[in-house]
């Protein structure tokens, strides 16, 4: 097995021509947080990007930064924090979910994964953020699509198709993303002992009001000891968070107050008690116990995966906790309960969903579809993508879906709903 860790985009560039010349399939890898998600892969040599590092360009007055793609999302964000400023669509660190270590996540792949957080309710996912790249396809042929600035219009825009592609369908060497002004104040509202059912209806009516709740997310009973070092207790916590100029979080944290003060026992939670929460909900802490127990992220409608959750639970052993207003569901499973199947008809049951196993042993990945499997027409359009993008399967093969490459348009949209 040969590893190559190119430096440059042009030492990139030469790798994959060589390797599309060889007919020889390539593992991408940054720092390989991410390597247990997906088909486990059986490729003779590996493209090691982490070399490949460094920001490019920081504009903090036009909020604009571009990257090497192989570049710590921690120094990142530590640069962005240093000048009052943040990714808005929060991204998740899959570090200790998998067993690593956190922050060893690369900007390349918060793209091709299409990260996002908590925040994803208001601010979108990676793809809503992107604003070029740089890249080289399986072709072996770089190329580059978008720009610097927010209104760009160059084409097809081939930096949202990176989106979700898990690198099947080119190597990204450059990454451009709008960046925010972080929040001047943060708090969180949370209501105590609510069940499932009651925590839903919570959330909807917080987030439809004008109280502008960032994030809202339901921790059930013996779940919420599991995050912020089980300082918050074990009693359910149904989270609310609200984010902005001080006066105006208080003036909204008093509005929900009194639009959910019969819901149950409310408390306030501020400044980076409340940030280390939501950063654990994100990374999905409380089932990162550095196993391999199957764990499950579904996508649904939040009216409705409540109740998926406990017709599942009527047949399997499930631990379960909910994000973007329920709409996102993590769930922890047994590798002997008859899972992809039984969850993935309770979705359909339910008005559908996406359902993506992020988290099991190579075996149970390989014996499983691991990303949701799509239609026939969207499954012929993928392929088709795959042809134009990497016709001789070089990039990641097999990942997303046996033999094949790319299941990215289904992905690419997974979470509307919600």
């Amino acid at each position: 097995m040969t590893t190559f860790t190119p430096s440059t985009p042009a030492e990139t560039l030469s790798t994959v021509q060589w390797a599309a010349a060889e007919e020889t399939p390539l593992e991408l890898l940054g720092h390989g947080s991410k390597r247990g998600i997906g088909r486990p892969l059986q490729t003779e040599h590996t493209l090691d990007l982490s070399k490949l590092t460094g920001v490019t360009l920081y504009e903090p007055a036009e909020l604009v930064l571009s990257a090497k793609a192989g570049t710590p999302l921690a120094e990142i964000e530590q640069l962005l924090a240093e000048n009052g400023q943040q990714f808005a669509f929060e991204p998740m660190d899959y570090g200790p979910l998998l067993g690593g270590e956190p922050g060893w996540g690369t900007i390349g792949g918060v793209l091709a994964s299409n990260l996002s957080g908590p925040r994803r309710l208001k601010a979108g996912a990676a793809r809503d953020h992107v604003l070029g790249v740089a890249a080289v396809s399986g072709r072996g042929e770089a190329f580059k699509s978008g720009g610097r600035v927010v209104k760009n219009v160059t084409g097809y825009d081939l930096s949202k198709l990176m989106a979700n592609s898990w690198g099947t369908l080119a190597v990204l060497t450059d990454v451009t993303f709008k960046v925010l002004p972080a929040a001047e104040t943060e708090v969180t509202l949370a209501i105590r002992g609510l069940l499932d059912e009651a925590a839903v209806a919570a959330m909807a009516l917080a987030l439809g009001s004008s109280a502008e709740v960032s994030s809202a997310a339901h921790l059930p009973e013996r779940i919420a000891a599991r995050v912020a070092g089980g300082k918050q207790g074990s009693d359910a916590a149904t989270l609310l968070r609200v984010e902005g100029f001080g006066p105006s979080v208080v003036y909204r944290i008093e509005a929900l107050r009194k639009l959910l003060g019969k819901a149950g026992p409310l408390e306030e939670i501020a400044g980076e008690a409340s940030k280390t929460i939501w950063r654990d909900i994100r990374d999905c802490r409380p089932f990162a116990d550095g196993g391999t127990r199957p764990v499950w992220r579904v996508s649904m409608a939040p009216s409705e995966a409540h109740h998926m959750v406990m017709a599942l639970r009527m047949q399997a052993a499930v631990d379960a906790f909910y994000d973007w207003q329920g709409g996102l569901v993590w769930l922890s499973m047994r590798e002997d309960d008859p899972e992809a199947d039984l969850l993935r008809g309770l979705i359909r049951k339910h008005g559908g969903g996406h359902a993506t196993l992020v988290r099991a042993s190579a075996p149970h990945r390989a014996a499983l579809p691991v990303f949701e499997p799509q239609p026939p027409h969207l499954a012929a359009l993928s392929a088709r993508l795959k042809a134009e993008f990497d016709p001789k399967n070089i990039l990641n093969p097999g990942r997303m879906a046996p033999g094949s490459g790319s299941a990215t348009l289904a992905r690419s949209t997974e979470g509307a709903a919600s």
